[in-house]
């Protein structure tokens, strides 16, 4: 048996009460299970328990096996002295804290239907331990759930941001910059995006702010890939000149051109065509932070990153290689991605940081205005009886997935909960 189990078990009250006894035989009346620790030390703070005619206040450690307290070192831990009750489903030692002192133990029994459908649950050879008993749950309590595990979600975006804001020492600006570099290039390109960005400062794109041509010499010369080639046509030899004039100037090193990666990828994807796209952006946005903050809506970001690939890149998807003529616009796809991870979050830690509640809520309001995504695992969530219906829900139902589900930590999730509780008729 698990320890997570008896925890659940606990907290939730489901051991039998009836003329509960320690297992010295005193009468035992739990009046407070106390508060789950997940951290160090005892299992629940706080509790409040009476024996026999005593009242006691403290802690409550809870173990499958009374000899677990001291295979886990607790009888020499001064941090668990405070222990007024030792919990558990087999009292196969009597065990004592540092001070030498007893702590009384109590045996718990449970409904086994419980236990069974605990066992069902992490056991399941499906994608998902519920997916064939989702049916139990009402759709009501699932989308409360959703709402507040997305928020999750979120955090665990903003611990991103949160690293590269310590290392720009709170510059919101140039963490954006950042952040957003790091989109462009999708998974795939994602790391040298970023260090062409670290490695070229907002301050000295500001500088060119009017110029698109010198914006795309100083970001492509930056990624490296204006090479020594001895045969290229004008406008690549063009820019090969102006980055040389001004890596000069502004002292700067490119990266390796060998870190980007081209092979298996659409055309469209290629980092040559971001990167064009990513400098249409800077030369079109005077403040690109402060543009996507002040914008209210879905539509206005829309029109932030309504932009196109300079005229050279119609019939170029690389340097030097004619293909048939297209205009390279920002796509839908891509820009769903840069909004969920890159603005929305930036929207949350901002609003947060500065105290500004409508921000917190415009993050939130944005990715329920957004369609679902559409992957593989979404289309398995639909199968199994759960729609998204915006980018909200689906956000949520991909963190369910990889962090509840794939682990299988029902015990931790509302809709797990439900199912493990469900009595059978």
């Amino acid at each position: 048996m698990k320890e997570e189990f008896l925890h659940f078990i606990w907290e939730n009250k489901l051991f039998e009460k009836d003329s509960l006894s320690t297992v010295d035989g005193e009468p035992l009346q739990i009046i407070h299970p106390g508060r789950h620790n997940t951290h160090a030390g005892p299992d629940f703070f706080d509790a409040r328990i009476r024996i026999g005619e005593t009242l006691w206040a403290g802690n409550i450690e809870i173990h499958p096996k009374a000899s677990d307290w001291n295979r886990h070192g607790h009888q020499k831990d001064p941090a668990y002295r405070n222990t007024i009750l030792h919990v558990v489903a087999v009292p196969d030692l009597q065990i004592f804290n540092d001070s030498g002192a007893k702590v009384p133990a109590l045996v718990i029994k449970w409904p086994l239907w419980i236990e069974n459908n605990y066992e069902t649950l992490i056991r399941s050879h499906d994608w998902i331990g519920c997916a064939s008993q989702l049916y139990q749950v009402d759709p009501f309590r699932i989308r409360f759930f959703l709402n507040g595990i997305v928020i999750e979600r979120l955090k665990e975006k903003i611990e991103a941001i949160s690293r590269i804001l310590t290392e720009t020492s709170d510059d919101w600006s140039e963490t954006f910059y950042c952040m957003l570099a790091r989109s462009f290039g999708l998974r795939e390109n994602a790391l040298p995006f970023e260090m062409v960005a670290r490695s070229l400062p907002q301050s000295v794109l500001a500088r060119h702010h009017d110029s698109l041509f010198q914006i795309e010499a100083l970001l492509f010369g930056q990624a490296g890939l204006l090479g020594d080639e001895l045969f290229a046509d004008d406008y690549y030899l063009d820019l090969r000149k102006e980055y040389t004039f001004l890596a000069l100037k502004y002292g700067l090193k490119p990266i390796a051109g060998h870190l980007w990666k081209f092979m298996r990828m659409h055309p469209a994807n290629f980092p040559t065509i971001r990167l064009a796209q990513f400098a249409a952006l800077i030369h079109h946005s005077k403040g690109l932070f402060s543009s996507v903050i002040e914008a209210a809506n879905l539509d206005e970001l829309k029109q932030l990153f309504s932009l196109t690939a300079s005229q050279y890149w119609d019939d170029h998807y690389s340097f030097n290689k004619p293909s048939v003529s297209m205009k390279k616009v920002f796509g839908d796809q891509i820009f769903k991605l840069i909004v969920i991870n890159v603005v929305v979050p930036f929207y949350f830690l901002y609003g947060d940081n500065q105290n500004k509640l409508i921000l917190k809520d415009r993050a939130l309001e944005i990715l329920e205005q957004m369609p679902a995504e559409e992957n593989s695992l979404i289309k398995r969530w639909t199968e199994a009886g759960i729609m998204s219906e915006n980018a909200l829900e689906s956000q949520a139902l991909l963190q369910l997935q990889r962090n509840y589900c794939e682990p299988r930590r029902c015990l931790e999730c509302t809709i797990g909960h439900k199912i493990i509780l469900h009595e059978p008729v």
